[in-house]
């Protein structure tokens, strides 16, 4: 029979590494996430820097300052960092079938009988604290028989490693924190003598009893977490459970050799996956079409979907047109559709027109341009805390973006004529502003004649300024405000040009003249 092997994973440094990873460009000064305490700002975790100041989690925020005046404290994100481990535990079930949540820093993993498929429980151990750590993590990682056992030694052990015979041995030399005892049994044991686990397994197990029998919290009982850690006492810890991929499968008699015919198999198993994710309130988000051949061979095909939906006749719309491209070879003889990833889907009441809403046609017509161009070629605008045009929206994928409520007619949607009301913006903004040569009769005048990609423009008709001031918290002392004026062309176009600086504001020469957008 195999013993038992479990791992228990830790990630001391998730919270600020997670976060710096979001910030590739953040400054390397003092750092430290908090969170709000009873007696103010608790700090939750500290970069490198802060630590080398003699920062440590756990304290507060003002005590902090005291030692280092130039911490700076940003919000810990809790939701974003239990996220976060919850995917790396599921994704570490590629080493073994069971895996668990340990704590807010932690994972398990049930390895027993998987370890040799790696080349063995050391090296097993070094492929995840590798694979981990090359996504960006530091990690700690040990095996043991137990999970009580491994969680002590991947936290206090000086070298972790594989643990899997005569644990007492190796647990003795451990403080007794490594048992995972509360803080105040843990300064009840030090008041005893009693500092490591060897020390509370040398004394008499009748005396411990008669002390703590009272204690039915395993964390305030030593003598439960002893047993748990060397085996004598079962621990119950709950696997990570997630919702199974929801998978469609239909076998033919005899093998396909035309993917001309597939589209009715295709429109049976949407019918069927459909009426499996609707019992369940799930829809899909990511689907997956395999068509096995009989030589072994199985072409795949995906797509991704802006909303969650179980529609058959959009799910079988998104593969209707990529089928020609599957190679038949000796035919298909078994096929299967599955919802790679779902999401929770209630039933909606439709409308007495029997209409469907806007949001959803929006939302099929995403999904197929998706297919048809590409992920990355179909993205949408969001808009971002920031009063610079150029930094005031970003592009991200329209897949990604929130559908539920559609942009709708707003002040830039307005008729195009002038006077063009004040702060309207233009409906085309460049990526970045592009320089121009600008004609004026004084310096802080309004703009005669410009010139822009070797093209002069007489400037008839003219509004503004609006003056934006820099970012100083984001930009050098040096940036300067910018004036933008609204003009119009001697042939009808219309432009947003802005002049970058005021005359003697000793922030560079003369000031200069970029073309921001146009208006259509």
């Amino acid at each position: 029979m195999t013993a038992r092997q479990i791992v228990s994973i830790w990630l001391p440094k998730l919270a600020i590494e997670r976060w710096e990873k979001a910030r590739p460009d953040s400054a390397a000064a003092p750092t430290s996430l908090v969170s709000e305490g009873t007696h103010g700002l608790v700090i939750e975790a500290v970069n490198a820097a802060a630590q080398d100041a003699g920062v440590k989690a756990g304290g507060r925020f003002a005590d902090a300052r005291a030692i280092c005046p130039e911490l700076a404290a940003q919000p810990h994100d809790a939701e974003g960092d239990a996220a976060l481990l919850e995917r790396l535990t599921l994704w570490c079930r590629r080493w073994g079938p069971w895996s668990a949540l340990d704590g807010a820093d932690g994972l398990l993993i049930d390895t027993s009988g998987a370890a040799h498929l790696f080349g063995g429980e050391a090296a097993a151990l070094a492929d995840m604290t590798a694979r981990i750590g090359a996504a960006g993590y530091s990690a700690r990682a040990a095996m043991a028989p137990t999970a009580a056992a491994a969680w002590a030694l991947a936290r206090y052990a000086d070298n972790p490693g594989v643990h899997l015979e005569d644990v007492a041995a190796t647990l003795a030399p451990l403080p007794v924190a490594a048992l995972r005892l509360d803080g105040a049994t843990v300064l009840l044991l030090k008041r005893l003598g009693l500092k490591t686990i060897g020390d509370l397994a040398a004394v008499p197990r009748e005396g411990l009893v008669r002390r703590f029998r009272n204690r039915r919290d395993p964390a305030a009982n030593p003598l439960i977490r002893i047993d748990q850690a060397l085996g004598r006492a079962q621990e119950a810890i709950p696997a990570l459970e997630t919702e199974p991929p929801q998978r469609a499968f239909a076998r033919v008699a005899e093998p396909i050799l035309h993917v001309s015919i597939l589209l009715p198999v295709l429109e049976g198993l949407s019918e069927r996956l459909s009426v499996s994710l609707r019992k369940r309130h799930r829809g899909a988000r990511r689907l997956g079409f395999e068509a096995f051949r009989v030589d072994g061979h199985v072409a795949r095909l995906e797509a991704e979907l802006a909303r969650p939906t179980r529609d058959p006749a959009h799910m079988t719309k998104l593969f209707t047109e990529r089928l020609e491209g599957l190679e038949a070879g000796f035919g298909f003889d078994a096929f299967a559709l599955t919802a790679l990833w779902h999401e929770a889907l209630d039933a909606a009441q439709p409308d007495l027109s029997g209409e469907v809403a806007d949001d959803a046609l929006l939302a099929g017509m995403i999904d197929r341009l998706v297919v048809r161009l590409g992920r990355r070629n179909v993205r949408v605008p969001e808009p971002r805390e920031s009063h610079m045009p150029e930094r005031s929206v970003r592009w991200r994928s329209a897949v990604d973006a929130d559908l539920a409520s559609p942009p709708r007619a707003g002040p830039n949607r307005t008729p195009r004529q002038l006077p063009l009301p004040f702060h309207q913006r233009p409906l085309r903004l460049l990526d970045s502003p592009e320089p121009i040569s600008v004609l004026y009769i004084t310096p802080e005048g309004v703009p005669r004649r410009f010139t822009w990609r070797r093209a002069q423009h007489e400037v008839v008709r003219v509004e503004g300024p609006e003056r934006i001031a820099p970012e100083w918290w984001r930009e050098k002392s040096t940036a300067r405000l910018r004036d933008y004026y609204r003009v119009e062309d001697e042939a009808g176009g219309r432009y947003w040009i802005y002049r970058n600086g005021l005359v003697g504001d000793g922030r560079g020469g003369a000031p200069d003249w970029y073309l921001h957008g146009l208006f259509a």
